[in-house]
C-alpha cells in the first residue's frame, strides 16, 4: 500500500480551516475532525477516545504522534494524497523498482561526491607549464584526505546501518539516540583530524612521497583544506543517516549542491584569480560547507524520521560502542587506502620518481570514481537488506542481494572492458604532457587488470555490513588491503626485474585474491546467518 508524508503539518491556530480539511479529505464528522484538531493541543482522554473511534470506523491509515507539541502526519487513502509526497516502503515495495530507485541516486551522489576531488585534479593538471608536478603534489595529499573521509564512514555508515535496523525493529527513540551520538562525535573528531594534521603536515606529506620539486604543491594544499576537516565530516557522515531512512533523492542533492559549487569555483580560484592549488583546495571545503549546512537543516526538519535534537547531543559510550564496530569495517576499508596511497608513492618515487608517482595519481584517481561507483550500487541496497532483515522479511533480504551481486558484477565486468580498452581517453582528461600520458596509459593496463572482481567485493562486504556482521566485515576489510595488497607493494619489486611493473601489478593480483576469498565466505555465512535471524524472530515474546 503506497505510504504518503503529509509534508506541512497543521498549525495549532487554523481553528475551522484545519477541521474542514481533516472532515473533507478523510471524511470524518465534525466532531471527529475537532477532536484530532484539538489532541494537537491538549491530548486530553476524550479526545484520545474520539480518535480511536475514528481511527477504528474508517478503512484508512492515518497515524498521529504527538512529541515536543509537534504533530506528523502519515496519510494513506485509495492511492491519492493531498498536499503528499511519495516515499519508498523498504518493506514492501517491488525490490527491483525499490532498488533502482535507492541506488540510482547514491550511485549519481557518489559520482559527484569524486568530483569534489577529481576536478581538483583534471584543473590541476591542466595548470600551463607545471600542471604535471602540481598534480603529483596533489595526489601525495591523498592519504590525508581519504583518512578524513574515513572518520565519517566509520561514524556514519556504522550509525547509519544500526539506526535503520532499529527502524525495522519500531524502535525509533533508539535510533534517533544514535544520530545524535553520532552527530557529536563527527563534529569533535573533524576538529581533532584538523589540529593533528596541521601540527606535523611537512614531515608526513616526505614520508608519503614528497620531493623537493612537488613539496609546495602538497603543502600548499593540505594547508587550506584541513580547516574544512569538520565540514567533510559532517556532510559525507550524516548523509548516510539520510540515505538510510530511503531518502536517497534527498541524499545525492546534498552531494550535488556541493559538487556543483566546486565545479563553478574551481576554474575561478585556480585560474582566474591565479591561486592554483590554494584555490582547488578553497573551493572543495566551501563546498563541503554547502553540502553540511544542506544534510544538517533535512536532519532538523519535518520530513525525516530520524532528526537531531539537542537534548540527543551527547556521547554514550553504550550507544556508539557497536556503531564505531559495525563502522570499524568500512573505516578500515577506506583508511587502509591511506597506506596503500603511502606505500604505493614511496615504491614508486623510489623505483619511477616524480612522473611514475604521477602516473600513480592518474591510475588511482580513475579506479577512485569507478570504485564510488560499486559503493554508491551497494549502498543503495543496504537499507533495504538491513531493514527487511530487522524486520524480519529474509526472503527480501536474499532477493535484494541476489539482484544487488549480478548488478554489481556486470557492472565491474564492463568497467574494467572500458579501461582496458580505452586507457588513453581516460587518462587524456587529467593531463596532456606526452611523457606522463604514456606513462600513465601502460600503468592503467596493469593496474585495472583485476577490476572485474570488484563487484564481487563490493556487494559481499556491504551486505555483510547491514547485517550488522562486524568480524567478519573487519577481517574481509584487513584482507584486500592490508594483509593482500600493501605486502605485495613491497614484495614484488624483489622478485621481478622491472620495478615499476612490479608494483602497478600488486592491484589486479590483491584484487582478485581478495574478491575471491570474500565471495567464498559470504556463500557460506549467509544461509547461516539468515536461519539464525529466523529462529530468534520465532523465538522472540509476541
Amino acid at each position: 500500500v503506497p505510504t504518503f508524508f503529509y509534508e506541512d503539518p497543521l498549525p495549532y491556530g487554523h481553528g475551522e480551516k484545519s477541521v474542514y480539511i481533516l472532515s473533507g479529505f478523510l471524511r470524518l464528522t465534525r466532531e471527529e475532525a475537532m477532536a484530532i484538531r484539538w489532541h494537537m493541543g491538549f491530548s486530553g482522554d476524550e479526545d484520545k477516545r474520539l480518535v480511536g473511534q475514528a481511527l477504528q470506523q474508517y478503512p484508512l491509515a492515518f497515524a498521529l504522534s504527538v512529541a515536543d507539541m509537534e504533530a506528523t502526519y502519515f496519510l494513506e487513502k485509495e492511492g491519492s494524497c493531498f498536499m503528499a509526497k511519495r516515499e519508498n516502503d523498504l518493506g514492501r515495495d517491488p525490490i527491483g523498482k525499490l532498488l533502482l530507485r535507492l541506488a540510482v541516486p547514491t550511485v549519481t551522489a557518489q559520482l559527484v561526491n569524486a568530483l569534489y576531488n577529481i576536478v581538483d585534479r583534471i584543473y590541476i593538471g591542466h595548470i600551463p607549464g607545471e600542471g604535471d608536478l602540481a598534480l603529483t603534489g596533489l595526489g601525495i595529499c591523498f592519504p590525508v584526505i581519504l583518512f578524513v573521509s574515513a572518520i565519517s564512514a566509520l561514524v556514519g555508515m556504522g550509525g547509519g546501518s544500526r539506526a535503520v535496523v532499529r527502524m525495522g525493529e519500531g524502535k525509533l527513540d533508539e535510533a534517533n539516540k544514535i544520530l545524535g551520538n553520532c552527530t557529536l562525535l563527527l563534529m569533535i573528531l573533524g576538529l581533532a583530524a584538523t589540529v593533528v594534521f596541521q601540527l606535523c603536515k611537512e614531515p608526513m606529506l616526505y614520508l608519503f612521497g614528497a620531493t623537493e620539486n612537488t613539496i609546495s604543491y602538497s603543502m600548499d594544499y593540505l594547508n587550506i583544506y584541513l580547516y574544512g576537516s569538520i565540514f567533510v565530516e559532517l556532510a559525507l557522515g550524516l548523509n548516510f543517516f539520510i540515505t538510510s531512512q530511503g531518502f536517497s533523492t534527498v541524499g545525492m542533492a546534498s552531494v550535488i549542491i556541493g559538487a556543483v559549487v566546486n565545479i563553478v569555483l574551481d576554474p575561478i580560484l585556480i585560474f582566474g584569480l591565479n591561486m592554483g592549488v590554494k584555490g582547488a583546495a578553497l573551493a572543495t571545503i566551501t563546498a563541503q560547507a554547502v553540502s553540511a549546512v544542506w544534510v544538517v537543516r533535512f536532519l532538523c526538519g519535518r520530513r525525516t524520521k530520524l532528526r537531531i535534537q539537542r537534548r540527543l547531543l551527547r556521547l554514550d559510550a553504550k550507544v556508539l560502542a557497536p556503531v564505531l564496530a559495525l563502522g570499524l569495517s568500512p573505516f578500515i576499508m577506506q583508511s587502509t587506502e591511506s597506506l596503500v596511497n603511502i606505500a604505493f608513492n614511496s615504491s614508486l618515487k623510489t623505483y619511477g620518481g616524480d612522473p611514475a608517482v604521477g602516473a600513480m595519481t592518474i591510475c588511482s584517481s580513475i579506479m577512485q570514481v569507478f570504485s564510488l561507483l560499486f559503493q554508491g550500487l551497494s549502498q543503495g541496497a543496504q537499507p533495504i537488506v538491513g531493514y527487511n532483515y530487522g524486520a524480519g522479511q529474509l526472503d527480501r533480504v536474499k532477493r535484494t542481494f541476489r539482484l544487488l551481486f549480478f548488478s554489481s558484477l556486470c557492472f565491474s565486468c564492463a568497467a574494467c572492458a572500458a579501461l582496458e580498452l580505452f586507457p588513453g581517453l581516460f587518462v587524456s582528461l587529467f593531463n596532456d604532457k606526452p611523457e606522463l600520458v604514456e606513462i600513465a596509459v601502460w600503468a592503467l593496463h596493469i593496474y585495472a587488470a583485476g577490476m572485474f572482481m570488484l563487484g564481487v567485493q563490493f556487494s559481499c562486504q556491504q551486505t555483510f555490513v547491514a547485517l550488522g556482521q562486524t568480524r567478519v566485515s573487519l577481517f574481509l576489510a584487513l584482507l584486500r588491503k592490508v594483509i593482500l595488497l600493501i605486502p605485495l607493494i613491497l614484495l614484488l619489486p624483489r622478485f621481478l626485474s622491472d620495478q615499476v611493473f612490479a608494483v602497478f601489478l600488486a592491484e589486479p593480483v590483491a584484487d582478485i585474491l581478495a574478491a575471491t576469498t570474500t565471495g567464498a565466505i559470504f556463500f557460506w555465512r549467509l544461509p547461516r546467518i539468515l536461519e539464525k535471524r529466523r529462529l530468534e524472530l520465532e523465538h522472540r515474546p509476541i
